[in-house]
């Protein structure tokens, strides 16, 4: 999940919601029970990429076809851009134009899953020759919805430390390591900042969207703290607050955060030496590589020794038309896209982390982490994503609450636990809904 990737508006919330009260998959149905692999079918595949990684889509769905005549691949974007992706799913299952594979947020599991068009991999994926396991904990929890697994992961990351080096060494400051507590973050802020050169020690999103939001779990479960309690909201408990404050202290009473209104602005300006220290994932990788900028990575910062992440895994999540040829031919597809032979050719080659732990051997991912420094410590760091973000049906409602509540503190206009209060009070209807 990247800077911009929006939870998805009210109106594609309205548009899923409206298509949940019409599904049509039977519950206990097989959807692939009768699949003749010999069939001949045409599957439709919504990629959600850019220009650039949607060719290599192109050209894996062809290389699929070439050793499976019988299996036809129709390729798009499905949307202009991945955050549209909701709103013509939605739309899709109005209409029944929905696709047999789709690109989608982790974010989006729960609603997704409770359409009734999804199919149920659960039996599936826990073939041994699938490798289920090999895939980060996190990001199957976050394929799984509703009690069943609606999808496979399409791309795993997390949330590390980000500095810039030539910062520190002007400041005088030793590099972060995997050991910084909090307060050692905040610590480094302060004296990276200077308001004479208008730079900032860190920087947080204060758009509202999901990238607001996701960045404070890490710091609630850190204080041991949990999103909800069965389908309440828990976010405003003790640890949610003592969470925002650390924050509110750097972008309040410090002054050392650069607080961003786009989701967009604040790796730029990280990018051109204006921020020291930014909390982000392996995406960003690519753009400090262009960047040509000195950086290291580390572990994000700890309380009372406890550095867990959060991983905002993506989907590819497999609908079900009702045709068990499609249905089986999807999932014998997605298996081989998602193996670690194709993943060398799909997530490694567009600068994201392998999706599976047997690749970590692989020359691909040799070449990976050389071209990226950092890379390796983002693959090491998976293993600190303990846990994962809810896939019940409302965590898009509730994270737009959370990250409005998130920017109204570091604004300074509320306080941690009033403004977790009332995120949890508008969010408590859309759960139980």
């Amino acid at each position: 999940m990247r800077p911009g990737s929006l939870a998805g508006g009210a109106a594609a919330l309205l548009l899923l919601t409206t298509a949940c009260m019409g599904g049509t998959a039977e519950p206990g149905k097989d959807a692939a029970a009768g699949y003749d692999p010999n069939a001949t079918v045409e599957i439709t595949w919504w990629t959600g990429q850019t220009e650039e990684a949607e060719k290599v889509a192109e050209r894996l769905a062809a290389e699929y076809h070439t050793a499976h005549p019988n299996v036809t691949i129709k390729t798009s974007t499905g949307a202009p851009t991945t955050d549209d992706l909701l709103t013509k799913l939605s739309a899709g299952f109005t209409g029944g134009t929905y696709p047999d594979i789709s690109y989608a947020y982790g974010s989006w599991a729960g609603d997704l899953g409770a359409s009734g068009k999804t199919q149920d991999l659960s039996e599936y994926v826990q073939q041994p020759s699938f490798g289920w396991t090999e895939i980060p904990e996190a990001a199957r929890q976050t394929a799984t919805s509703g009690g069943k697994v609606i999808g496979v992961p399409a791309l795993v990351d997390n949330i590390a430390l980000i500095y810039n080096t030539k910062l520190f060494d002007q400041a005088g400051l030793t590099y972060p390591t995997d050991e910084w507590s909090w307060d050692d973050f905040r610590n480094a802020a302060r004296r990276l900042t200077d308001a004479k050169t208008n730079t900032y020690g860190t920087a947080y999103s204060v758009s509202g969207s999901e990238d607001t939001t996701w960045h404070l779990w890490p710091l609630l479960w850190q204080h041991g703290g949990q999103i909800l309690d069965g389908t309440k909201p828990a976010f405003n408990s003790d640890a949610g607050v003592a969470a925002l404050e650390t924050l509110r202290q750097m972008a309040v009473d410090d002054k050392s955060m650069y607080l961003d209104q786009t989701d967009e602005r604040y790796w730029r300006l990280f990018n051109s030496g204006r921020i020291g220290m930014m909390l982000s994932g392996p995406w960003s990788l690519i753009e400090l590589k262009e960047a040509k900028l000195s950086y290291g990575v580390a572990d994000l910062p700890g309380f009372n020794g406890d550095h867990q992440t959060v991983s905002g895994p993506d989907l590819w999540v497999l609908f079900d038309h009702g045709d068990a040829n499609r249905a089986g031919a999807t999932r014998a597809f997605t298996t081989w896209l998602t193996s670690a032979e194709t993943d060398a050719k799909w997530n490694l080659a567009v600068g994201n982390l392998p999706l599976r732990s047997t690749e970590a051997s692989t020359p691909e991912f040799a070449a990976y982490v050389k071209e990226y420094p950092g890379g390796q410590k983002f693959f090491d760091n998976l293993a600190n994503a303990k846990q994962a973000r809810p896939t019940a049906p409302g965590y898009e409602e509730l994270s737009r609450n959370v990250g409005d509540a998130i920017a109204e503190v570091l604004q300074g206009k509320s306080t941690p636990k009033q403004a977790l209060d009332a995120a949890a009070k508008k969010s408590a209807d859309a759960l139980v809904n």
